[in-house]
C-alpha cells in the first residue's frame, strides 16, 4: 500500500508539471525553455511528490480506512431501500452530467473545459445521491405493499412473520411457555444489541438486577436448546441510537417483524409508529380466570404499600395484590378477601382485605 501511494505521488507530480508546460504552452513562450530543463522539471516534480507521499502514506492508509469504516457502517445502518434509490440517483446524475459536457467538447479540449467538466460531475452526481436517498424513503412503501402481498392471508393473522424478543419478555420467561404450547408461530428473532443488555444486566452491581439478567439468560439458554421453532440471533444494530426499545422498533420496522413484549410503555410507542406488538401481559389477562369480588386468597404480604396502612403482595405470575391493614404484616401468609379488580392493558390489580377485618394467618 506505502508503495502504491508512492507511486500515486509521482504521478500527480508528473501531472502537476504537464500542466504548467499547458499553460507555458498557451502563453507560446515553450521555446525559451530548454529540452533538458523540461526533462528535470518532470524528473523532479515526480520525485518530490513520490517522496512526500511516501512520508505521509501512513496518514493517508488509516484516513483511507477510517472512511471506508464509516461508509460501511452507514450502509449497514441504512435500509436497502435507500441505498438503491442512492445508486440509481447517482447513476441518472452522471448521465445527466455527461450529456451536459458533451457542450463543453464543442469548445475543444483546454484546462478549462477540463475542470469545468468535473465540476458538473461532482454536483450532478451529488445531486442525485441526495434526492435518491429522499425518494428511496418512498420506494419502502411499495416495498412493503408486495412483501405483504406475497405473505398473502397469513400477513393478517401474523403466522409466519419473525417474532421479534424484547428484554423484558426473556427475563419474564413465560414466552417460552408460550411457544413451547404452539401457539406462538414462526421465526424468533433475538437481537445482538438485546443480548448485550442481558449481559450487561447480568452482570450489574444490583443484587436484584444482576439476578433478573441471569434469569434471562437462563431462560435464553431454554429458548435456544428446547424449542423446535426457527430461532436466529440477528446482528443487526443501530449506532445512532442509544435506546434498546428504539433500535428494537427500528428493526422490527426495517424487517417486517413483530415485536414481542411486556412493557406497556413499548407496546404504546409501537402502536404509534405502526409496528405489530405481541403483549404477553394482554395474553395473561385474556385467559386467565376473573377474579370476583368476595372470593378468598391466600397472600404473603411482601413489602409496604404506598397508602398508610396498606400491604402488597404478589401471585406468581406477577399480579399485584394490595391489601388493607396489612402493613405490619410484611413477611406474614394472610387469608384475604378480594374487594375490587383493576384490569389495564399494563396488567391487572386485585385489592383486598384481611378476612373478616383481623390478621388471619394461613395455616
Amino acid at each position: 500500500m506505502r508503495l502504491l501511494i508512492t507511486f500515486l505521488g509521482a504521478g500527480i507530480g508528473a501531472a502537476l508539471a504537464l500542466l504548467v508546460f499547458q499553460i507555458i504552452a498557451f502563453y507560446n513562450v515553450e521555446r525559451t525553455v530548454p529540452p533538458y530543463m523540461l526533462a528535470a522539471i518532470y524528473s523532479v516534480s515526480a520525485g518530490v511528490f513520490g517522496l512526500l507521499f511516501f512520508i505521509l502514506s501512513p496518514w493517508l492508509t488509516k484516513v483511507c480506512q477510517d472512511a471506508a469504516t464509516a461508509i460501511e457502517k452507514r450502509l449497514e445502518n441504512m435500509p436497502m431501500q435507500q441505498v438503491m434509490g442512492a445508486t440509481i440517483g447517482l447513476i441518472l446524475g452522471l448521465v445527466v452530467a455527461f450529456l451536459s459536457t458533451q457542450i463543453f467538447a464543442l469548445l475543444g479540449s483546454s484546462i478549462a473545459t477540463t475542470a469545468l467538466g468535473l465540476i458538473v460531475y461532482a454536483l450532478l452526481g451529488s445531486i442525485g445521491i441526495n434526492l435518491g436517498l429522499k425518494r428511496g424513503r418512498e420506494l419502502k412503501l411499495d416495498f412493503a405493499e408486495v412483501k405483504e402481498k406475497r405473505r398473502g392471508k397469513h400477513s393478517d393473522s401474523g403466522a409466519g412473520t419473525q417474532k421479534i424478543l424484547d428484554t423484558s419478555v426473556i427475563i419474564d420467561g413465560r414466552v417460552f411457555d408460550i411457544c413451547k404450547t404452539g401457539f406462538l408461530e414462526g421465526e424468533l428473532v433475538i437481537p445482538q444489541f438485546v443480548l448485550a443488555e442481558l449481559r450487561h444486566i447480568a452482570d450489574s452491581g444490583d443484587a436484584l438486577r444482576r439476578a433478573r439478567g441471569r434469569r434471562g439468560l437462563d431462560v435464553l439458554n431454554r429458548i435456544q436448546n428446547e424449542l423446535k421453532l426457527p430461532i436466529t440471533i440477528d446482528e443487526t444494530d443501530f449506532e445512532d441510537i442509544l435506546e434498546v426499545d428504539v433500535k428494537l422498533l427500528r428493526l422490527a420496522k426495517n424487517s417486517g417483524g413483530i415485536v414481542v413484549t411486556n412493557d406497556y410503555n413499548l407496546n404504546k410507542v409501537a402502536g404509534v409508529t405502526g409496528v405489530r406488538v405481541l403483549n404477553i401481559n394482554e395474553l395473561a389477562n385474556a385467559v386467565k380466570p376473573v377474579v370476583l369480588p368476595g372470593e378468598e386468597m391466600v397472600v404473603q404480604i411482601a413489602k409496604e404499600g404506598k397508602e398508610p396502612g396498606q400491604g402488597v403482595g404478589y401471585l406468581d405470575d406477577g399480579t399485584m395484590i394490595v391489601t388493607d391493614n396489612a402493613r405490619k404484616l410484611v413477611g406474614e401468609t394472610v387469608e384475604v378477601v378480594v374487594t375490587t379488580v383493576l384490569q389495564t392493558s399494563a396488567g391487572r390489580m386485585i385489592f383486598t382485605k384481611l378476612k373478616n377485618g383481623d390478621a388471619v394467618k394461613a395455616g
